[in-house]
């Protein structure tokens, strides 16, 4: 082999050396930054998940207190009648086990 060609061999060889040494950094950044990408929308819908989750309890909580005010409601109304002698006949039968009203047990 004649100097010349190991010379051009050679330089090749640090060229692409150097051109690795170069891209080795900026494609494991670039790798790094994909898994980082991929963990930051994995964890956003996690919260999303867990958001919608709470929501959702939410409105199931807020409508069982909506159902319990309009049952306090009832129970205030029916006092009020009561007591201004507008619910007597519900009185007079239960003395005589007629049209008495029991209300069905609650479940929890």
């Amino acid at each position: 082999m004649s100097t010349t060609a190991i010379i051009v061999i050679a330089a090749v060889v640090v060229i692409v050396l150097v051109l690795l040494l170069a891209l080795v950094p900026r494609m494991r950044a670039r790798r790094r930054q994909r898994q980082l990408d991929a963990r930051r929308d994995e964890v956003a819908t996690q919260h999303r998940e867990a958001a919608a989750e709470q929501d959702a309890h939410a409105r199931a909580a807020e409508s069982e207190a909506k159902r319990a005010e309009a049952e306090a409601e009832l129970h205030r109304a029916r006092a009020d009648l009561h007591e201004r002698g507008l619910a007597d006949d519900e009185l007079e039968g239960e003395h005589d086990g007629v049209g008495a009203r029991e209300e069905p047990a609650r479940r929890a």
